[in-house]
């Protein structure tokens, strides 16, 4: 992909916002975005996340894990339907670093299935991006059409704690450039799983702080 950096985000220059904030602004920009492309870049290689199969994950049990991520299949055709309906589709850039963590190797395997409900995923190496970080990791970044950016933040543990809204437009259409170009790039994350992710590994509880 291209050497080009994407603009510096400046906190200052945006408005934090809270989960519960965000999660309201995400929904109301969401729907205001009919009709135009939105773009989610992914970095980190490990997240704390909330949900019943990451809870599994957690305990080790990775036929649990993955039956429910299968659970989690009709809800995801229903949504993609109506995305396409509105006109509405984010696009996601997944960047991996090799050997995968225990955490992306299980994100895989959901980002799989969310493909296979028609989401457009594409997976990026980390070598690709590696002239753009001369500075640190690029941040997580979520674009809603051309009209508003998210830094979404986390703890230094991968707890998510909201996010910092920008909108001036130099800021949201350079990241959405960048994130395009990385988006054109990428393999398809079905592929990707299929060369990459054979079967998952046998963990015992508590290898994910290891």
């Amino acid at each position: 992909m291209s050497d080009a950096a994407p603009p510096p985000l400046d906190r200052a220059l945006g408005e934090r916002l809270s989960r519960a904030e965000y999660a309201r602004d995400f929904r109301t920009q969401r729907d205001r975005s009919q009709g135009r492309n939105s773009w989610k870049f992914e970095r980190r290689q490990h997240f704390e996340e909330e949900d019943s199969s990451r809870d599994a994950l957690r305990r080790g049990d990775w036929p649990e894990a993955l039956r429910l991520l299968e659970e989690d299949r009709a809800g995801l055709l229903e949504t993609v339907a109506r995305d396409r309906l509105l006109g509405h589709a984010l696009h996601r850039v997944r960047i991996v670093e090799e050997p995968l963590t225990p955490y992306v190797q299980w994100e895989l395997h959901a980002l799989r299935i969310q493909a296979e409900c028609g989401k457009g995923i594409r997976v990026v190496g980390a070598e690709a991006v590696r002239s753009a970080e001369r500075a640190g990791p690029l941040p997580e970044v979520v674009v809603l059409g051309d009209r508003v950016l998210y830094e979404v933040v986390y703890s230094a543990e991968g707890a998510p704690e909201g996010a910092v809204r920008f909108t001036e437009p130099r800021i949201v259409e350079g990241w959405a450039h960048f994130i395009e170009v990385a988006y054109a790039s990428g393999e398809d994350v079905i592929l990707y799983f299929d060369r990459k992710v054979a079967q998952p590994l046998q963990f015992g509880p508590y290898w994910w702080n290891l």
